[in-house]
């Protein structure tokens, strides 16, 4: 009698389970992998989405007659993490904003901010927060003394 099939038969039953065993093990890295990579990009939405809230903060406030907390509120309603302390709006030179006579006429200069931003992680078992970058826009005055600036004052 050959003993070589039962030999081959004896193997055959010791790998039984090895596949799922080994499946189990890559798939669990695996969706981390593509937990962090939602994640990631999700972080950046943010941060672009910050970049376009300063941006069109800026914009509003040299076309439009809006003082600082209404380009904080239109800001905020772009992204509604940002709170009130992370967005900062300061007219050149300094002052020119404040005599309600001359509504900003003086201003040469809109500078627009947004510093201090946390953006926490959905990652299980590693909860991260990252803080963005300070992002900031300067932009020079177009008609800070009137209100009909169209739609984008709206």
């Amino acid at each position: 009698m050959n003993p070589r099939p039962f030999a081959a038969a004896r193997r055959t039953s010791r790998q039984r389970g090895t596949t799922s065993v080994e499946f189990a093990m890559i798939a669990g890295m695996l969706c981390m992998l593509l937990v962090g990579i939602c994640e990631f990009g999700r972080v950046l939405y943010y941060w672009n989405t910050a970049s376009e809230a300063v941006r069109l903060g800026a914009r509003t406030a040299v076309v439009c007659d809006a003082n600082a907390s209404a380009i904080k509120t239109r800001i905020k309603k772009l992204l509604p993490l940002l709170g009130s302390s992370n967005v900062a709006v300061a007219y050149t030179p300094s002052g020119c904003d404040s005599d309600a006579a001359t509504a900003r006429n003086t201003c040469t200069f809109v500078t627009v901010s947004v510093t201090n931003v946390s953006v926490r992680t959905m990652i299980p078992f590693l909860p991260v927060t990252l803080t963005m970058p300070s992002l900031t826009t300067t932009l020079p005055r177009e008609s800070l003394a009137t209100s009909t600036g169209g739609t984008v004052c709206q």
